[in-house]
């Protein structure tokens, strides 16, 4: 399951369960919303609630983040360790946005609305 709540130019995303293609097109969907209105997003993703995803979504997030490199500002990830080396590898390789990874969710919506 996912849940996602459009903040003006954040997106905060909650992913609970295994993350299956039909809940990975709503974040898509979502981000190409946000991205009619504005240049860049920002984006909250709270991945400790998430216990896997499926082989589809991980091709699905290659392809869409390449697709998307240059239209996010900032990622954040609230994420256990188990998942910090294959989401450091995703965003490193297919996205010039900043990235960061958090255990707590408040650091990392502070961080989100740092200005520069």
């Amino acid at each position: 399951m996912i849940a996602i709540e459009e903040k003006g130019d954040l997106l905060e995303v909650s992913v609970l369960g295994e993350l299956a293609l039909p809940d990975y097109r709503k974040l898509e969907q979502a981000v190409r919303r946000e991205l009619k209105q504005l240049p860049k997003v920002k984006l909250l993703l709270d991945v400790r609630g998430m216990t896997g995803f499926t082989l589809d979504v991980a091709w699905e997030e290659i392809k869409f983040t390449r697709s998307h490199a240059h239209d996010f500002r900032r990622i954040a990830v609230v994420t256990p360790d188990q998942w910090a080396p294959w989401l450091s590898w995703v965003s490193a390789a297919f996205t010039d946005a900043e990235v960061m990874l958090f255990e707590d969710p408040r650091a990392a919506e502070a961080w989100l609305q740092e200005r520069k």
